[in-house]
């Protein structure tokens, strides 16, 4: 990563709320389960019983492919967001050339968000948010649409991890400024509860 410089201000800037959808795929909760579940056998930490090791490799590569899937879609929620943020600065004469780009706006996710998202994130029990929102923006940097099983190879399934996370720091290389939660605030909402949110204000008017 390269960092031109750090911004310093003494004005806080409002970001645009960051509101994450649910994935959906019905099966996803039950193939991590069982992914994790194979996953602990291979490494001898359970007990095989009746499975074959074609088929926990198999459904250890099921668990990790969905795993792919739901963090890209994680992934299109922050490159939205992070579309917001570059122009919203675009429109400001204070932040125009000041060098913050969208990876200002990752910077500030991942290394110091505002507290109360770093707080919501807590109490959703989403502890290693780092990993997850690296990870995200690092498959989006590379795929236009989610890729299907086929298209991806055994080795990047089982490892998708680390291919995720040099991804992530191939996106960083553009140099960039950096920017703190003290001069840039910004929220964090699910998508049903943002919608909620929106129809309280509506009926005020």
């Amino acid at each position: 990563m390269t960092r031109m410089a750090i911004y310093n201000s003494d004005r806080l800037w409002k970001l645009p709320p960051l509101i994450l959808h649910p994935f959906t795929d019905i099966t996803g909760p039950t193939l991590l389960v069982e992914s994790s579940r194979a996953n602990l056998i291979l490494k001898g930490l359970l007990s095989a019983e009746a499975f074959s090791p074609e088929q926990l490799k198999r459904t250890l590569l099921e668990g990790r492919y969905c795993e792919v899937r739901m963090l890209y879609y994680v992934g299109k929620d922050l490159v939205r967001w992070l579309e917001q943020c570059v122009e919203l600065a675009a429109r400001e004469d204070q932040l125009r050339n000041s060098g913050i780009k969208e990876q200002s706006f990752a910077s500030l996710l991942l290394e110091d968000p505002p507290p109360i998202v770093r707080e919501k994130l807590n109490g959703w029990g989403v502890t290693d948010y780092r990993s997850i929102f690296s990870r995200s923006l690092g498959l989006n940097a590379v795929f236009a649409e989610a890729p299907e099983r086929c298209q991806l190879t055994d080795d990047f399934v089982r490892s998708y991890h680390s291919f995720a996370d040099h991804m992530y720091t191939c996106y960083r290389t553009e140099p960039f400024t950096e920017i703190h939660s003290v001069n840039f605030d910004f929220e964090i909402y699910a998508s049903g509860e943002y919608s909620r949110l929106l129809e309280r204000e509506w009926q005020k008017t």
